[in-house]
């Protein structure tokens, strides 16, 4: 097999891989009142490091468009239609924005800067928390406030940790040689 196709082959099983692993970190949820604590933020951010700025959202929607057709991959075992309308739906939708951005901020470079990696999972986080809080504010119609004390507040310091989680994992990987080329 020429090494172009073996190539080809790898970056794809590391997109499957990565939407894999968001399904997975669905299943690891801590319920904390309308929005649980998942390990989806996780993968999201790695799978943008990981993938760059094209594959990385491709995962994410594969990812979203899985469970939008049945398989019972978001948290709790759920999926269809309902729950990318309900209250976390947009948090779905910013996995996919999330992704690209991350993607586009570490230019899928395992020589970037950690500077450079986290600036881009931080803002990656804005991509999943922007419209998850908006859907969640007109779903269950909150007020700002309460629609950032319910989403965002729980969340944002463990998401932090998951950032940093994701690069010094992204890091490790990459001194491996273990990420798609």
């Amino acid at each position: 097999m020429p090494q172009s196709n073996i190539a080809d082959l790898h970056r794809l099983v590391w997109l499957a891989l990565c939407a894999a692993l968001m399904a997975v970190g669905s299943y690891v949820s801590i319920p904390v009142g309308a929005v649980p604590f998942t390990m989806q933020t996780f993968f999201v951010m790695l799978a943008g490091l990981i993938l760059g700025p094209v594959r990385a959202p491709l995962a994410a929607a594969l990812f979203v468009a899985a469970g939008l057709l049945g398989l019972p991959i978001f948290v709790g075992g759920r999926s269809g239609l309902a729950v990318l309308l309900g209250p976390t739906g947009g948090y779905l939708f910013g996995y996919i924005l999330a992704a690209a951005a991350i993607g586009a901020g570490s230019m899928g470079r395992p020589d970037a800067r950690v500077l450079r990696l986290g600036l881009a999972v931080l803002a990656g986080l804005v991509c999943i928390y922007l419209p998850g809080v908006v859907q969640l504010k007109l779903v269950l119609a909150f007020d700002w406030p309460k629609a950032l004390a319910v989403g965002f507040a729980p969340f944002i310091l463990w998401d932090i940790i998951k950032a940093v989680l994701a690069v010094v994992t992204y890091r490790f990987l990459a001194a491996r040689r273990l990420l798609p080329r």
